[in-house]
């Protein structure tokens, strides 16, 4: 067996090199960060549309639900940690549903949660309440159903039957008023990228 301990490089558009396997949280820029979102896709990249609906576009909807739905103003904090619930995955390269996580099974999970640990110290992410975990899961679970009907082609009874998804689907795009466009419409990589860069550094700072 080797003595070195086991290593995965990526490269990164900055030129930098990122280790899935040991993080480091200063490895990466905010800019490779935001692209690499832009350039993953949910749903297995299918869509309805020209493009597939990136992760970073689908974080930047659940912190507009959240927003929204909120009794009170949410904190830098607890808004960076809407935005980058997903961020492990531009590392990962996609994103992996519940289901399939679980057949991968525990070295997936590991890797995951590493890259994770290294983004929450990275952007001083707090740590969920049961309460505000609760707000999240609902926020990006009715994210995540609309996007199924809107963007990638499944009817509502399919979200319920086979996805197993009971909260609304929602007719009005939260993003189409602040970014205009059409309804729902994934948007190319560098725009999705350009705007949640745009966010990112307006919520990074306490």
């Amino acid at each position: 067996m080797s003595a070195h301990p086991p290593r995965a490089w990526i490269r990164l558009p900055s030129g930098a090199a990122l280790d899935l396997i040991n993080p480091a949280p200063d490895a990466w820029t905010d800019e490779d960060l935001a692209l690499r979102l832009a350039r993953t896709y949910r749903w297995g990249g299918e869509s309805r549309w020209a493009w597939p609906l990136s992760v970073a576009q689908h974080s930047l909807l659940v912190l507009a639900l959240r927003r929204a739905e909120a009794p009170q103003p949410l904190s830098l904090a607890e808004q960076r940690a809407e935005l980058l619930h997903d961020a492990e995955e531009a590392f990962l390269g996609f994103d992996c549903i519940s289901p399939l996580k679980r057949v991968l099974g525990e070295p997936f999970r590991a890797v995951g949660e590493r890259l994770m640990a290294a983004i929450t110290q990275r952007y001083r992410l707090p740590d969920w309440t049961p309460e505000s975990h609760r707000l999240h899961k609902h926020a990006d679970r009715v994210a995540a159903a609309s996007e199924a009907v809107h963007c990638t082609g499944w009817s509502e009874h399919e979200v319920r039957a086979l996805l197993g998804i009971t909260e609304p689907v929602l007719a009005a795009d939260p993003l189409q008023s602040r970014y205009g466009g059409s309804a729902w419409e994934p948007w190319p990589a560098d725009r999705a990228a350009e705007r949640f860069l745009a966010e990112l550094r307006s919520i990074n700072y306490d």
